[in-house]
């Protein structure tokens, strides 16, 4: 079945002030989010799994616009989180500035879905007029309103 990129979105699950300015930190607040939501069992884990997987290929920032993500077992379909800064947090081995930061869970079994799914974000998140609206919007729904609009 393919996925739909709406499906995946939830405003409950978008931090439009992460109040971090480190990049462990934010992922905690935006996993937090996904744990409340019953989209992930071990917040925990979940997100030292993430932090490995930085460790070991850090998220390019492009545009101001992070993907971090783990392909694990914690989740039963594909979980995004989403976390906006107006300063920017440090990621990545050049520790460029993402103002954007959408935190990826994938099981394993759905690899293909969620390069469809990130192929899917990187596209939109590129166009200048959507990521102007995404950081300028004022609420969770005005943000995945914006980032939805052309799909």
């Amino acid at each position: 079945m393919a996925i739909v990129l709406p499906e995946l979105l939830d405003e409950k699950q978008v931090i439009l002030r992460l109040r971090s300015r480190k990049l462990p930190n934010a992922l905690r607040e935006i996993i937090q989010l996904l744990a409340q939501n019953g989209k992930i069992c071990d917040a925990q884990k979940f997100r030292d799994q993430v932090l490995a997987r930085e460790q070991a290929q850090p998220s390019a920032v492009e545009n101001g616009v992070a993907f971090p993500h783990a392909r694990t077992d914690l989740v039963d379909e594909i979980v995004v989180g989403i976390g906006r800064s107006r300063a920017g947090i440090p990621v990545g081995a050049n520790q460029q500035r993402a103002r954007l930061i959408f935190v990826i869970g994938v099981p394993e079994r759905l690899v293909n879905d969620y390069l469809i799914c990130v192929g899917a974000l990187v596209r939109l998140v590129k166009d200048d007029a959507i990521r102007t609206a995404l950081l300028e919007s004022e609420t969770p729904r005005q943000f995945l309103d914006a980032l939805t609009a052309n799909l």
